[in-house]
């Protein structure tokens, strides 16, 4: 459960990062940003893969890029269903995808699997360790 919890957070900055950074976003609210990052989540649980499965022809065409725009998509219904989170266009879509992801990846690289911060292990140096 806290890994869950830790991990909406982490979506939830991802998506107050891409508010800020991207023009066409906006977040009314920390509530309204929670339950975006609960839908979004639930929307790349069960519709992104649909949609993937849907457009491998194309996304085989056009080598993966096209995997950019089911992201895209993904995102801006995820907003069409949270009332106080708005995308206005299909672009800003994209590129808040896009922000959130890397926001979450960064993140979720410091935490576990049980949603604590965890330490990255040993640096060797000329085959000595020193602790981070």
């Amino acid at each position: 459960m806290r890994g869950f919890i830790t991990r909406l957070l982490i979506t939830a900055l991802g998506l107050a990062v891409a508010s800020n950074i991207v023009s066409g976003i906006a977040v009314t609210g920390w509530k309204s940003l929670l339950v975006a990052a609960l839908v979004l989540g639930v929307v790349n649980a069960i519709i992104r893969p649909l949609l993937i499965i849907l457009t491998l022809p194309i996304t085989f065409f056009t080598l993966g890029l096209f995997l950019l725009v089911v992201n895209g998509l993904s995102f801006a219904f995820a907003a069409a269903i949270v009332p106080g989170f708005h995308v206005a266009t299909l672009g800003s879509a994209i590129l808040g995808a896009l922000v959130t992801s890397v926001t979450g990846w960064f993140a979720n690289s410091f935490i576990g699997s049980s949603g604590r911060f965890e330490r990255h292990g040993r640096i060797e140096i000329k085959g000595r360790r020193l602790d981070d």
